[in-house]
């Protein structure tokens, strides 16, 4: 009976660009199909036989990974934060995907805004269990409505005065008239692993965390 296939969960956009490089670097090369713009595939087999990537957003890589469908993956800990799932094991950062998590609102309404005096607040986000716990911790309640994108929009829309996103050149926000207040942590993507899979195959998935830690330190 042959092994079962090791499967490693990529992120679609941004992060999958920045990510080819380290997963090619480890001697991974998926198939034709992985870089045709028009194919609709998800997964992909490589020049491994044993070995099949998968891609799928970014959000459900550590879904997968934690429920065992993958096996290793790719992921921002802003993910990890959000899900806090106890099955991920994250032993490496890929210092890729630099951005920040941070709170913004309206550049009109913050000339006169102190955060620092806020009881309550209520906010657009696709993070409502990070942002009520970075709220939380100074004693602020927040109502938290859960967007998956367009977060922009929702000030301007009278959703809500503020909101929580993924902030990288601030560009996005500038050109919605909204402006940074606060920061909550800074986010880089991170390999992962399923804690399962790497006690019962510790020396195929260990070999390959530091694979990628070798190309990591390479760069």
């Amino acid at each position: 009976m042959g092994r079962e296939s090791l499967v490693i969960a990529l992120p679609k956009g941004r992060i999958l660009e920045e990510c080819m490089p380290l997963v090619r670097a480890v001697g991974i090369e998926p198939e034709a199909a992985f870089d045709d713009p028009k194919s609709r595939q998800l997964r992909f087999k490589t020049n491994h036989p044993h070995i099949d990537i998968v891609r799928v957003r970014s959000f459900d890589v550590a879904t997968f990974v934690a429920f065992g469908a993958a096996h290793l993956g790719v992921a921002g800990n802003d993910v990890l934060m959000e899900f806090n799932y106890s099955e991920l094991y994250a032993p490496l950062d890929l210092d890729i995907g630099h951005c920040r998590l941070a709170v913004a609102e309206p550049a009109d309404l913050s000339g006169e805004d102190d955060p620092s005096k806020w009881s309550h607040v209520r906010v657009a986000t696709k993070y409502p269990e990070t942002t009520k716990r970075h709220f939380a911790r100074r004693g602020v309640q927040a109502e938290c409505i859960k967007l998956n994108g367009a977060m922009e929009l929702a000030p301007a829309l009278g959703l809500c005065s503020r909101i929580v996103d993924l902030v990288s050149t601030g560009s996005t926000l500038k050109a919605n008239g909204l402006v940074e207040v606060e920061h909550i942590c800074d986010v880089t993507s991170r390999l992962i692993v399923n804690r399962t899979a790497l006690k019962t195959r510790p020396d195929e998935l260990g070999g390959w965390v530091e694979k990628f830690r070798e190309a990591v330190n390479a760069r």
